[in-house]
């Protein structure tokens, strides 16, 4: 195995040891995320400690460099690693490496503590291997306004869970025939809706992510997922303006409509009680839910055998389709189906006094190997397109078909506040308080105030 990472390396990391002299004292290497061994994301700690430090420790002594990397843990919260992040970068300290959250970017970026990795490290960055298996719109998790910050450990797509036993019921699937479901277009998917509810009155047909008691669930698994439909995001990345009053938002709005107070396809009321996302699993793991719109976590951590949601029988009775967009071609960039993606990963700390070496143990992290490495503990979609699910063909299915179709939310000082106002504008639909066309002036005035006229899109 070391014969392969010093090939790997010597091929595509040699660029980043441009410029490291020979020390006769160690270099001491840290990193921290929100991770603790035996506790919060137990495995990445397991990973960088037992396989990435020490192989990457022997690699550089091959190199004729001492190099001691060690990991510090942090138990908190994520909002309480921010602040500790904040007060760090603020007088020049902090570890080498740092996990973190694409959303703080923007912030930290306009407070001047965070720098892009090729105005820390240099333009060599752009040598590494792994770039060209990193596509454009992975990038952007760790990214803003065009520049690149950090690498995204881990993503996530976003399709239409099903009930395959609900859906051989009502007739929709022959029985043990193998054969899946794809809607091509809504009125498909609500025409799948209408037979289930025809045909099992007992069950919900369909649930989409409305309402603010479920936050940032909402505008990822509900509402960007019925916007991106339309042909338009929340956010013009070209003018840099945000969407306030657009026919695709008044669409997106009919769609929920349609689904809650026309036609009583999904439970308005499950949407807007308390505990409401936890209540939606509740009732898909009971066969209550025919299908449901979530992220592949629903997959791989809530329906997982074992979980407090978890089915026994989750390859049996569980599969996905992907998300179509109102018609065929009539996507964002003119897709067919659509999804979006989210994530977290790790930056280099501006204040590090090592650079180089800093940048050569994050490009051996995220290496094919060391990333094939984690899929043995930790199976999930990463940002390498090289890199499969071992173990789970049906997230690595997931992967092949979107990564390639996603994109992200806008890393955007204002975004936070601006998705709540999404949450909003649905629920008042979904809670049958003001029509469409109501809710999406509200919405207009709510971003006037947040961001200023001069920065949103109105097409009558």
């Amino acid at each position: 195995m070391r014969k392969c990472f010093k090939l790997l390396f010597v091929i595509g990391l040699s660029f980043a040891l441009l410029g490291i002299a020979t020390f006769a004292e160690s270099i001491k290497l840290t990193v921290t995320s929100r991770a603790v061994r035996g506790g919060v994301n137990t495995l990445l700690v397991q990973w960088l400690e037992d396989v990435v430090f020490p192989a990457f420790e022997n690699w550089m002594k091959e190199q004729g460099k001492d190099v001691v990397v060690e990991f510090i843990e942090f138990g908190g919260t994520d909002e309480a690693l921010k602040e500790q992040y904040a007060l760090d970068l603020k007088v020049g300290r902090g570890a080498d490496i740092l996990g973190f959250d694409g959303f703080w970017i923007p912030e930290f970026d306009a407070a001047g503590l965070v720098k892009p990795l090729d105005e820390i490290v240099g333009p060599s960055i752009w040598e590494w291997e792994g770039w060209k298996h990193i596509p454009p719109s992975m990038r952007e998790i760790l990214g803003y306004q065009g520049k690149v910050y950090g690498l995204p450990l881990g993503t996530d797509v976003r399709v239409i869970f099903y009930r395959r036993d609900i859906f051989e019921k009502a007739g929709i699937i022959p029985a043990g025939s193998g054969l899946r479901w794809q809607p091509r277009s809504w009125e498909e998917l609500l025409d799948t809706a209408r037979y289930l509810k025809e045909s099992l009155p007992g069950v919900i047909p369909l649930q989409i992510n409305a309402g603010t008691q479920m936050g940032e669930a909402t505008t990822m698994q509900g509402w960007f997922m019925v916007l991106l439909g339309t042909g338009i995001h929340m956010y013009d990345f070209y003018s840099g303006k945000w969407y306030a009053k657009h026919p695709g938002i008044l669409e997106a709005l009919n769609f929920y409509k349609t689904v809650y107070i026309d036609e009583k396809l999904g439970d308005a009321r499950t949407q807007l009680i308390p505990g409401a996302r936890a209540r939606t699993f509740e009732l898909f793991r009971d066969g209550k839910i025919a299908m449901l719109v979530e992220g592949d976590w629903f997959w791989r951590s809530v329906l997982a055998p074992g979980s407090e949601w978890g089915l026994p029988n989750r390859n049996e009775v569980v599969d996905w389709a992907m998300m179509p967009a109102e018609e065929p071609g009539a996507g964002y960039r003119g897709q067919n189906f659509v999804t979006i993606s989210g994530g977290t990963g790790f930056i280099l700390n501006p204040n590090t006094k090592h650079p180089a070496e800093a940048w050569a143990l994050m490009g051996f992290a995220f290496s094919r190997e060391m990333q094939l490495e984690f899929q043995k503990l930790q199976p999930r979609i990463r940002a390498r397109d090289d890199v499969p699910v071992i173990g789970d063909p049906v997230m690595s299915e997931m992967a092949k078909a979107l990564l390639r179709l996603t994109t992200v939310r806008p890393m955007l000082p204002g975004y936070p506040k601006i998705s709540y106002e999404a949450q909003l504008m649905t629920e008042r639909v979904v809670a049958g308080l003001m029509t469409p066309e109501e809710a999406m002036e509200a919405y207009a005035e709510a971003l006037k105030e947040i961001v200023g006229e001069e920065s949103l899109i109105i097409v009558e």
